[in-house]
């Protein structure tokens, strides 16, 4: 259940999506640089879990892996100073200029970083390699969009007033700018990851060099320049802007997935996924895990909206419905008293003495005061008489228009057309209408997805107000998920991975071999917390792992670790399981 209503969510707005064509759509409160790498921090993140960042953050990459890098990134980078250098000709302002011409100088002195390498191996790397197809087409790319091969650009030689010329300066940037954000953002996450008692990181200058100061300041530089150059132009000259932008966005991970990595890797899940040894079985929690907004708000305010009026004269042969100003006030009630209980309740399990080490016999223990909550709660809302009258069809319109979070829909669609996972996916929650799950998901195109959760009961499609209760607690959910996994067909051993984000998830999060959190449940925490459960982020867990992989061993996922691994995104979750 929810507090409050939020007719948005299913409202007919985007969870995404570009603006149109007229300058009008921008805002211009930010700068594009600032809002382009927002909006495409899946490509961040993508770039971050590749398996060559990953062994380079760990520490375990092979040199010859990071000596090839580094050759194809000298072509790359002279490809760089040369698009710099043909911007600067093409800005009109002298700052401009001057701030172009001081990043090349900058790009110049990367060079002989990677010369300083080349020194310490006593061998000339970029001699004696060639250019890969992933840094031609990236240096391609760069060239072209610099020398104003862009679509709907006149050509360098034609360019007749300042105003085009510093129109392909700005785009020039903009197909360089990614690289530097990406290079900054990357360089920090590393550098927070290092450990201090260590005594030395193989790839430490590496490191410093993009997480240092003057790093940080070229990139801050180059996104400024953009922003600047851009001030002048129309929407749908800022789409150009954000096309080149993205793609290369997806150049840099298509250069990062390149490079030839020669040993075993902890990312992605799917490619060390072994079809012939284990199943893979994904379990995930739908309300607030997949949704925006909780499911039990949606149904409430269909049912207020399509409710009578207190005037209205209810034929006798239908179902009697309260009034919709009455069921509003009746609704308010329900959500503060579950509100305060559900709070009253999480407060009652932390009285419990809080223990050192995890103990899952104890959490389940406690866990079953809130599994008594939840029914009872559940029976309220029934005997209420709130869920009564309601259209199967009202429902089903309201499942196909229900805001997922981003990246869900995307992160199901590929699982299940990855061949080599052969996903058995399961969706587990409270969720009181079943059909709402399969509407939402059905209109992404993944009605094969295993749905269960509580049934509404019907009469000739309309809601009687009783539920078929079937999956109403923490206690019924990992009941469920343990079923599931029995039920199986197959002789293999299933890898398990549960998605969820509140605390009825938690004891499925900690039976499943890999248990991903996300969102910011406080509640959550709080009681794993005091049960001995640790919660670690994601990706320097990776890291870890990736530095504790030894050549030819198998995974070392395992399920009741007492460890649940968090993320903010479902990007961090497609990273990590499929990669790019």
């Amino acid at each position: 259940m929810t507090t409050t209503l939020k007719p948005s969510a299913i409202g007919g707005g985007g969870g995404g999506g570009g603006g149109g064509g007229g300058a009008a759509v921008v805002d211009n409160a930010e700068g594009i640089a600032r809002r382009f790498w927002i909006k495409f921090r899946k490509e961040s993140t993508l770039a971050l879990y590749t398996p060559f960042v990953v062994c380079l953050a760990s520490g375990n990459l092979k040199l010859d892996t990071f000596r090839q890098y580094i050759a194809q990134d000298v072509h790359f980078l002279k490809a760089f100073a040369q698009a710099y250098e043909l911007a600067e000709e093409c800005a009109d302002d002298d700052d401009a200029k001057a701030g172009i011409s001081q990043l090349r100088r900058s790009v110049l002195e990367e060079l002989k970083m990677h010369d300083s390498f080349a020194q310490e191996w006593g061998a000339d790397v970029v001699k004696e390699s060639t250019l890969n197809a992933a840094t031609l087409k990236y240096t391609d790319f760069l060239l072209a969009t610099a020398s104003g091969k862009v679509e709907g650009m006149k050509g360098p030689g034609k360019l007749a007033t300042p105003f085009e010329k510093t129109k392909l300066a700005a785009y020039t940037l903009g197909a360089m700018t990614p690289c530097m954000r990406l290079y900054a953002f990357i360089g920090k996450e590393l550098q927070a990851l290092l450990d201090s008692k260590e005594s030395s990181h193989p790839y430490q200058k590496w490191i410093d060099n993009y997480s240092c100061e003057d790093y940080q300041a070229s990139a801050l530089q180059t996104e400024d320049l953009l922003d600047k150059l851009s001030v002048s132009l129309t929407g749908e000259e800022l789409d150009i802007i954000e096309k080149l932008y993205h793609q290369a966005m997806k150049l840099e991970i298509e250069f990062f997935c390149a490079q030839p990595l020669v040993q075993q890797t902890v990312v992605p899940l799917s490619k060390n996924h072994n079809l012939v040894e284990h199943g893979f079985m994904l379990f995930s929690d739908f309300d607030l895990t997949c949704t925006v907004v909780d499911s039990s708000a949606i149904l409430a305010e269909i049912a207020i909206v399509t409710a009578p009026k207190s005037d209205y004269s209810q034929p006798e042969n239908q179902n009697v419905r309260m009034p919709s100003a009455d069921l509003r006030n009746t609704w308010g009630v329900l959500s503060s008293q579950y509100t305060e209980e559900h709070e009253q309740c999480i407060e009652g399990i932390l009285l419990t003495e809080k223990v050192e080490r995890f103990n899952y016999e104890g959490l389940h223990k406690a866990l079953e005061q809130l599994s008594n909550f939840e029914k009872k709660a559940n029976s309220r809302v029934i005997e209420s008489g709130v869920l009564k009258g309601l259209n199967l069809e009202d429902i089903k319109r309201a499942g196909e228009r229900l805001i997922l979070q981003d990246g869900c829909t995307a992160f199901f669609q590929n699982i299940i057309k990855n061949k080599n996972m052969n996903a058995n996916v399961h969706v587990l929650s409270y969720c009181w209408c079943g059909d709402l799950i399969r509407s939402a998901f059905s209109s992404g195109g993944l009605g094969v997805l295993n749905i269960h959760a509580n049934e509404f009961v019907y009469e000739n499609s309309i809601s009687t107000g009783e539920i078929l209760k079937k999956v109403e607690s923490p206690i019924d959910k990992v009941q469920s998920f343990n079923d599931i996994r029995k039920a199986s067909t197959s002789n293999k051993k299933n890898l398990t991975v549960y998605i969820g984000d509140s605390v009825g998830d938690l004891l499925c999060l900690l039976e499943a071999d890999v248990g991903i959190v996300i969102g910011t449940s406080s509640s959550l925490r709080r009681v794993g917390s005091h049960f001995g459960v640790s919660f670690v982020p994601l990706f320097p867990s990776l890291v870890k792992k990736q530095k504790e992989c030894v050549e030819g061993s198998s995974s070392s996922w395992q399920g009741l670790s007492g460890i649940l691994y968090t993320v903010s995104t479902w990007a961090e979750i497609h990273s990590f399981i499929l990669g790019p």
